[in-house]
């Protein structure tokens, strides 16, 4: 126990009442301090205040609820020592790394010693939120100069650019395509049946007087084109069925 010598204030915690006096003395030899004594059964109803020792032994015991409190019981940067634990030492060892010591390691065949971190429990630290060194941040910042960007319409295609035929959008959910099934319950059937009677292709569509595509200003009455808006001579022109019959 050569490596506690300087620590002030000890508790030994004991099993075995027998040689407690010589065990005692050991520990006062040892580190050079007072030395407190407590049994191990007694342990939970103690009272000792927090950041109590500088080292506490522990002889022959297997504690599973009280390494916490042990914790608490020490100063910042205390001791714990174990000594002839019962149990395997990796068990062991992990129960007091899980209570919140560290260094936790095996100093001999039936010795054990962990640590109390350098702060108190439950302690706070104020946190600065100052403003930082401006070259500090100059870090994370991007320059554009040197960067050469990706011309966004160079990641597009011929294809990409081409509008879609609205005509071609809605497809039949069984078929998979523009065309309705047998059983159509859709309303595909009913849209293509109207497409097809109230639409017309006309693309030789000719003209009496010649100032069809001028627009209603210079049209006719009788004008199948009348209602329509202008348009450029040979442009492909779509009329309504009803417009190509007469009213006469």
């Amino acid at each position: 126990m050569e490596q506690f010598k300087g620590l002030q204030k000890s508790l030994y915690i004991w099993t075995d009442s027998a040689d407690l006096d010589k065990r005692v003395e050991q520990i006062k030899s040892a580190t050079g301090g007072e030395v407190a004594v407590e049994n191990v059964h007694r342990l939970s109803i103690s009272s000792y205040a927090n950041s109590s020792f500088d080292l506490i032994v522990i002889e022959c015991a297997q504690l599973t609820d009280n390494y916490v409190k042990l914790l608490h019981m020490l100063k910042p940067s205390g001791k714990l020592h174990l000594v002839s634990f019962i149990g395997p030492a990796g068990s062991l060892l992990q129960e007091v790394k899980l209570s919140g010591f560290i260094n936790c390691q095996e100093d001999a065949a039936d010795a054990l010693t962990a640590e109390k971190p350098g702060y108190e429990t439950g302690s706070s630290a104020r946190l600065s939120f100052a403003k930082k060194n401006a070259s500090a941040l100059n870090v994370w910042k991007i320059s554009g100069d040197d960067e050469e960007l990706i011309d966004e319409e160079d990641l597009l295609d011929e294809e990409d650019k081409q509008k879609p035929d609205p005509a071609g959008l809605r497809v039949c959910s069984t078929t998979g395509k523009r065309k309705a099934c047998k059983n159509c319950s859709c309303g595909l059937a009913e849209e293509l049946e109207t497409e097809k009677q109230s639409q017309v292709v006309t693309e030789n569509a000719k003209s009496s007087c010649g100032n069809c595509y001028l627009g209603d200003a210079f049209r006719c009455s009788t004008c199948p084109y009348l209602g329509m808006p202008a348009f450029k001579p040979g442009e492909k022109v779509q009329l309504a069925a009803n417009l190509l019959k007469s009213d006469i």
